[in-house]
């Protein structure tokens, strides 16, 4: 059976599953739409958080990122792991406790301000679309591959199958059909990472082949793989080039901005009981955990594979050409997409380096979108179709999971903070629920859009999104659990200041200021702040966002009147076991 052929079969077939799920837990109430009743058990909720978290991100780009950079992408594992023990001590159970639908509604009540809450609606919407279209970007990339579509065509694909399953059965039915996308994703991306490791290593356990020698030799798998980089005049791969002020902050901010993601701490509200909060965080690190633990051997071991499967014919000289053997199949196969570029610049259909000293090589590749690692990888191993097409079907099935996530809470954020809780008090459940559905299918058309002119690749984009949740929610959050003096003034202009300093940061580093203009051409050559602050990347700029929300929060709070005495009793009672037991 063919690859088209089969991967048409197993992608189709998990569509068809997610809509039957979405169908039979069909949402019928507002508390049903927005937190599946309350009533998830914390195991299938853990595990139904990890398909949320581990989005097109992390199953597609991160093992890329990996892939190329190093030692120097750890900050993707440290920081959105730590984040989720942030999580699990400092927000999940309180916020649970607090029993409300949605961030923005704490805010609103804790700071006792409608301000408060639009600020915050405006936080998370502009956070959750960033991170949307990293989804997107990955559903695209999917697509246009394995079911031979063009980029925009496959976009289209996944947000009608987002559209009939999250609009319909709301977070009931997002929450059965990500336990069902956690089941796919997680087998997509171990068994090709087994079969890889057995063939390179003759482990069968990828994290344990990482570390290993190669299968016959005593050379360790990170030697060859730093050899032959240094051969082919490329930078060791276990050598770190990162500012370390820029890594930890960088650090930092994923760490805080997953603690803050709007989507993933509404998860929390699913549950029965306090307790099953912090539950469903201890399990979600273990299912989150599969994947982690495996996505550094599988960044290893696709770049040695890529490296190799092209061998060259000739020594490495300065001067000379560095001839490989005719493009493999499976390269010709992802040129199609444009998501991997090969100039033939003398038309004999090889790939060449030619030498420019001992140090540098002008190539005949000349892009590797970091994306396609991870789906390319079974291909370039020469693994069975049936691999492949699961590989398919996990990547579109993490980027689908997220999506819905994050389109919920933009849709909640919406028909129950605007509409129900500022505009329209008196609107009926039904209304309300019409309202959420509506606001769902208009974020999924704004998602699409900025899919089909994404600012970066996946995990460069939700990384930007975590910043922005890292600078305005984040502090918010916290101040509001555990500082009594905060008031609503303070965490006004705190949030306001966090967000808008960040985004001005990343607007000027990304060039996004001089887009249609004459600079353009030229940024950031013209660009009067060319290098970076400090060395601060834009993506790694949301902890200092946070700082500086939580200093102006601080001093706004200082000279301006206190809470009243019922919020100063409502955030000590948030934190006293018994109390507000919702």
């Amino acid at each position: 059976m063919s690859l088209q052929v089969m991967t048409y079969i197993v992608v189709g077939a998990t569509f068809a599953l997610y809509i039957a799920i979405a169908i039979m837990a069909r949402a019928s109430t507002t508390g049903e739409f927005y937190v599946a009743g309350k009533g998830v058990h914390p195991i299938l909720n853990g595990m139904a958080t990890g398909a949320d978290w581990m989005s097109a991100a992390s199953f597609i780009s991160m093992a890329g990122l990996i892939a190329f950079k190093g030692y120097d992408a750890s900050v993707f594992l440290m920081g959105w792991t730590g984040g989720y023990c942030l999580l699990a001590m400092l927000l999940a159970p309180y916020l649970r406790k607090y029993g409300k639908f949605t961030v923005p509604e704490f805010i609103g009540d804790r700071y006792y301000s409608n301000t408060a809450r639009v600020v915050a609606v405006i936080c998370l919407i502009t956070a959750s679309l960033t991170y949307v279209i990293g989804q997107m970007k990955g559903i695209g990339v999917a697509f246009s591959r394995f079911l031979e579509l063009d980029f925009a065509t496959g976009l289209y694909v996944g947000m009608a199958i987002v559209f009939i399953y999250a609009v319909l059965g709301g977070m009931k039915g997002v929450t059965y059909t990500q336990i069902a996308q956690y089941c796919v994703l997680i087998f997509a991306y171990t068994v090709p990472a087994v079969f890889i490791s057995l063939q390179l290593t003759g482990s069968a356990v990828p994290q344990l082949g990482l570390g290993s020698t190669m299968a016959g030799t005593d050379t360790f798998l990170l030697d060859k793989l730093d050899a032959t980089l240094i051969d082919l005049g490329f930078k060791q791969y276990t050598a770190t080039s990162t500012n370390t002020l820029n890594m930890f902050l960088y650090t930092m901010s994923l760490m805080i901005g997953t603690a803050g993601l709007p989507h993933v701490i509404t998860r929390f509200f699913t549950v029965p009981k306090v307790r099953d909060a912090r539950s469903s965080v201890g399990w979600s690190l273990v299912f989150i955990a599969i994947l982690y633990t495996t996505a550094p051997a599988v960044g290893a071991m696709a770049r040695l594979n890529l490296m190799e499967t092209i061998h060259p014919t000739t020594g490495v000289h300065a001067g000379e050409w560095l001839e490989y053997e005719k493009r493999p199949q499976w390269f010709k196969n992802w040129e199609k997409t444009g998501l991997l570029v090969h100039e033939d610049k003398n038309n004999d259909g090889r790939i060449q380096y030619v030498g420019k000293n001992n140090k540098e090589f002008e190539n005949e590749m000349v892009k590797v979108d970091r994306d396609i690692m991870v789906l390319a990888n079974p291909e370039i191993a020469n693994l069975p179709n049936w691999v492949i097409a699961l590989v398919a079907a996990g990547g579109i099935a993490a980027a689908l999971s997220t999506a819905a996530g994050l389109l919920l809470a933009i849709s909640s954020s919406i028909s129950h903070d605007l509409l129900k809780g500022i505009i329209a008090k008196d609107m009926s459940d039904k209304t309300e629920l019409m309202a959420g559905r509506i606001a769902m299918a208009g974020a999924i058309c704004v998602a699409g859009y900025f899919g089909l002119h994404p600012p970066g690749f996946a995990a460069q984009v939700v990384a930007l999104a975590f910043g922005l949740a890292a600078s305005s929610i984040f502090p918010a959050l916290m101040m509001g659990i555990f500082v009594k003096r905060i008031n609503n003034i303070g965490a006004v202009c705190g949030m306001l200041s966090g967000l808008g300093i960040t985004l001005l940061y990343i607007f000027w580093f990304k060039g996004w200021f001089f887009m249609g203009t004459p600079a353009a051409a030229n940024y950031p050559a013209d660009h009067l702040l060319a290098k970076h602050i400090l060395g601060i990347a834009p993506e790694a700029f949301g902890a200092v966002g946070a700082m500086v929300n939580f200093t102006v929060a601080y001093l706004v709070s200082a000279v301006t009147p206190p809470p009243p005495e019922h919020i100063q009793h409502l955030v000590e009672d948030i934190r006293v076991p018994g109390v507000l037991n919702k």
